[in-house]
Parts: structure tokens; C-alpha cells; sequence
């Protein structure tokens, strides 16, 4: 294609050249005719007055037809082509304005392409972003098309989930699979003598986002069940997109239970369900929570456990007083000093460990207190023995020194909806 030094679009309408009076020669009647005179890089608007194999004759208003030859039709869809008939009036780019044998030499497809650079340098004035698909890649990013025109979008202007979805890939192609998705794109460079274009999805998503955050606070409620994408792990939580603005599930949000790092149970791309607990339109914040949309352990403790029951526990800490075990996410349970062993001991530490799985009896539930009482020396035994005095002493020493078996209440978890670092 010859697209180097493409000029910005002149387009003109080519004058209706009326038939020549019956008294007066064809010869005559030209030479007294006003004519369009073309020069290279003209962009006029012409009618189509012949279609054959060997391309398009056009009337520019020149003393002669311009031909659009088949090999530049070859460049365009073949349904646009197909679909041209005598009478409609295109655009055409003068390559020639006079070859040897006299002929106007004009371009379908490179007055497409002048008109799209044309259309890329206004929106690289304006700041108005676009979506497109991705066409191609390299090691160094990725190939998308406006138009007619090429454009690059550098690797570190890719946003930044893609880049922590695909840049850290082996592979000598990491850019592949994002063939064919689509990208929000924004004009950070344009040259059309160069023919240069380079696009950031980054600086479009960053704009996008902003453009919807406020529609978004305004729309939200607390207490809105909603759907988004897991775009971001930290020590804290897991940032999710919800579709124009990220909130904030606070780590103590994510489950019941205590959980070391929002890694262990989710993954970045993860769709999630979250309710929104929190919403602060000054500060531009969103508390989401996961664990509320599931029910409490304690409240439907019931209908899992039992006094008498076995179950499988993960000894959490060492007290004086005794041992704590999870037993289920969201339940942990005392196993009193007393209840370690038969033989007289001095500290839990001798006979479990942080991080020992054991199999425990329960021996008492009490859900409106949030207390379960656990026994490892009981498991053998058919019946529960258990001292109420020892326990209750067990458990107010548990409450001094701030061991409560029960989660709480978490801080009331948000986010910044900026999307500044997390721009996907």
C-alpha cells in the first residue's frame, strides 16, 4: 500500500459536468469547461461511471476519468466492493494526477486510510478513546487497526491485569491469547508521515473508569448483592471490579474463618458475588464482603454439630489454660487443660502444637455465647465428662488475655475507586 506521505484529507465535492449543447463540438465545449485540476494527495469526492475487471472509472470532474485500478480494490472489504454500482459517489485519493498515457491514477483504500489518520488526529486532540480488537502481537505488545491505519499498544501500556494475567508467561509469545479481545484505547502518539501510531489501553481504562465511578456511586447501596472481577491481591484483601470502580473485600471479609493471605482462596480473573457493606462517595470508597452472603457458622451450628460428636481440628494456639482448635471455618473451640489428656501435664505445649491435626469430641455448644467446648482426651470414650466450673474459668481466662474463640466483628472494609493502580 502506498501510505507514506498520506496528506490530511482535502475533500471536495467534483462537479457535475452537464452534456455539451448539440451546436457545439465535444472538443469546444471542453476547452471552455472550468475542470478540476488534481494534484498528488487530493482527496475528492467522484462518481462512479464504469465498473469492469480492470478496477473503477470515476468522474472527478477532470477532463478525464480517473481510474481506481483492481489491484487497489483488492485493499478494500469485498463487500464494499461488491457493492458498488454506477452513479455512487465515492472518495478517491490522487496518486497520479497524469500517467504516460494520460490516465488519472486514483486510490479507494488510501483515501480510507487518510481519512482514518485524519479521524486519529482528532482524537488524539480531543482525548476521546475507541475499542477495538486485538489483530496481532509481538514480544513487545500488541497490534490493533483503526481503520485502515496500524497501531501498536506497547506491552507496558496494556492494563495492568492483563499484564498480571499474561506478561509473566514462559512463553516466548505471552501476547498470543490476547488476539481478538477486545481493548478500550486511548492516542498517545500519532504520525502520519511516519505512519506511527501508539495507543494505551492503560490511560483508556484509567479514563473509562472515571468517566463511570460517579454513575456508580450513585447507583450503589449498602446492602447491593453485586458481581465483579477479582482485579488485584494484597496482604489486606482482594480488590474486585465492579464494572467501572474497584472495592475493597478486607481480608476478615473473605470467610468466616481466619484465612493468612487473600491468595489462598481466590485467584486474579475470579468472578465473585459480593455485598457492598460500606460506601463512601467523599473519599470515593467501597467496603464489599464475601462472607456475608454466606451464612454465620455460629447461627446454623445446630445443624452441623452436636454434643458427643467427632470431628477433625486444627490446633490454632497454646494458652496456659489449654489449647484452641478450628474445627470448621469460623468455629474455633477451647480444649481445656484438663481435657489434653488423663495425666497431669503443666502446659498444652506437651502434648500438641500449633498446626496439629486432631480428632476432638465435643462437649459443649453454646451458639448464643459463641463458645464450643472441644476434648481430646474424651475421644476414645463413649460419654462426655466435663467440669463447668473448670471450663468457665478456662473461658474468662481466654477473655482477659484477649482470646476470644469467636471472629468478631471486622473493621469496615473500602477501597479507593479510582483505579489508579488498578486500572483493569
Amino acid at each position: 500500500m502506498h501510505e507514506e506521505g498520506i496528506q490530511a484529507p482535502h475533500e471536495s465535492d467534483a462537479d457535475q459536468l452537464p452534456a455539451p449543447p448539440s451546436d457545439v463540438s465535444m472538443e469546444e465545449w471542453l476547452e471552455g469547461h472550468d475542470h478540476h485540476s488534481l494534484n498528488r494527495g487530493d482527496i475528492v469526492r467522484g462518481e462512479v461511471v464504469q465498473i469492469g475487471d480492470y478496477g473503477v472509472m470515476v468522474d472527478v470532474g477532470a477532463k478525464a476519468e480517473g481510474l481506481v485500478p483492481a489491484t487497489d480494490l483488492e485493499r478494500l472489504d469485498p463487500e464494499k466492493v461488491a457493492a458498488l454500482e454506477e452513479g455512487d459517489r465515492i472518495l478517491v485519493y490522487c496518486i497520479t494526477p497524469e500517467d504516460r498515457q494520460g490516465n488519472i491514477v486514483l486510490s479507494m483504500s488510501q483515501a480510507q486510510v487518510a481519512q482514518d489518520w485524519e479521524r486519529v488526529a482528532e482524537m488524539y486532540d480531543t482525548g476521546e478513546i475507541f475499542q477495538s480488537q486485538a489483530a496481532g502481537h509481538n514480544k513487545g505488545g500488541v497490534i490493533v487497526y483503526f481503520g485502515k491505519v496500524r497501531g501498536f499498544v506497547p506491552a507496558s501500556q496494556l492494563a495492568r491485569r492483563r499484564r498480571a494475567r499474561f506478561g509473566q508467561s514462559d512463553s516466548a509469545q505471552p501476547w498470543a491469547d490476547l488476539v481478538g479481545e477486545g481493548l478500550w484505547l486511548k492516542v498517545i502518539e500519532c504520525d502520519p508521515e511516519d505512519n506511527r501510531l501508539i495507543l494505551s489501553e492503560q490511560a483508556a481504562v484509567r479514563q473509562r473508569r472515571r468517566g463511570m465511578r460517579e454513575k456508580l456511586l450513585a447507583e450503589l447501596e449498602e446492602g447491593d448483592v453485586v458481581t465483579g472481577e477479582i482485579t488485584s491481591l494484597a496482604d489486606f484483601g482482594a480488590f474486585v471490579d465492579l464494572g467501572g470502580a474497584d472495592g475493597l473485600v478486607h481480608i476478615s471479609e473473605l470467610v468466616w474463618g481466619r484465612v493468612k493471605h487473600p491468595n489462598d482462596i481466590l485467584n486474579l480473573g475470579d468472578e465473585v458475588e459480593v455485598q457492598v457493606i460500606s460506601i463512601d462517595e467523599e473519599r470515593k470508597r467501597i467496603g464489599l464482603s464475601i462472607k456475608r452472603l454466606q451464612p454465620e457458622p455460629w447461627e446454623v451450628i445446630d445443624e452441623h454439630h452436636a454434643v458427643g460428636d467427632l470431628v477433625q481440628g486444627t490446633i490454632t494456639k497454646l494458652a496456659d489454660f489449654g489449647a484452641f482448635a478450628r474445627i470448621d471455618k469460623g468455629l474455633e473451640g477451647l480444649i481445656h487443660i484438663s481435657e489434653l489428656t488423663d495425666r497431669a501435664i503443666n502446659h498444652p505445649g506437651e502434648v500438641v502444637q500449633s498446626g496439629d491435626e486432631v480428632t476432638l469430641r465435643i462437649v459443649r455448644i453454646e451458639p448464643e455465647r459463641r463458645r464450643i467446648g472441644l476434648s481430646l482426651r474424651q475421644v476414645d470414650t463413649e460419654q462426655t465428662r466435663l467440669d463447668e466450673g473448670e471450663l468457665d474459668q478456662a473461658e474468662r481466662e481466654a477473655e482477659d488475655v484477649g482470646s476470644e474463640t469467636s471472629e468478631g466483628t471486622s473493621e469496615q472494609a473500602e477501597a479507593t475507586v479510582t483505579g489508579d493502580k488498578r486500572d483493569e
